[in-house]
């Protein structure tokens, strides 16, 4: 057998047992999450950093996660919510579902209804050792709301923050 054909077989070899592992991967998670968990953990709705914003928080979560949160304000609705994080799948799930929350929310609308409570209700659950990444999102928005009422009554403040 040639050498370059050993390569192909070899490099075939390898792809499939990539694929089958992957395939047995997903269907241990699919034992373990929602369809929603996975959406979101796969395609994060609002996962950017959004420059110059009205709020700014980032949080450390209790497995060490961090979670950076972003609005803008318009009208005084959220016109714009971001976030950010260096943690897991379910983290980033957390994460997609308190941005898709809190849009198109007054401060107070948004205070009162992203909890994680609320996450974890449109996630459809989470398993009890990542119920502390649905708490990180929405301290990490409370925060960042926090942020915006600090940044509208010292507004000068908002050019010498870093985020």
């Amino acid at each position: 057998m040639s050498q370059k054909k050993k390569s192909n077989t070899n490099t075939e070899d390898i792809d499939k047992f990539a694929r089958e592992l992957q395939e047995q991967l997903m269907e241990q998670i699919r034992k373990k999450y929602s369809d929603v968990v996975i959406d979101h953990w796969q395609n994060p709705r609002n996962f950017e950093k959004i420059d110059n914003p009205d709020g700014y928080a980032s949080a450390k979560g209790s497995c060490g996660d961090t979670m950076e949160m972003f609005l803008k304000m318009s009208n005084g609705k959220i016109s714009e919510c971001g976030f950010q994080t260096d943690g897991c799948g379910t983290t980033i799930a957390c994460g997609s579902i308190a941005t898709e929350l809190a849009l198109k929310k007054s401060f107070i609308q948004a205070l009162a209804t992203v909890s994680a409570d609320e996450i974890l209700k449109k996630l459809g659950g989470l398993p009890e050792s990542d119920i502390h990444c649905a708490e990180l999102a929405a301290e990490a928005l409370r925060r960042a709301l926090a942020d915006h009422l600090y940044q509208k009554r010292a507004p000068w403040k908002k050019q010498y923050r870093q985020t």
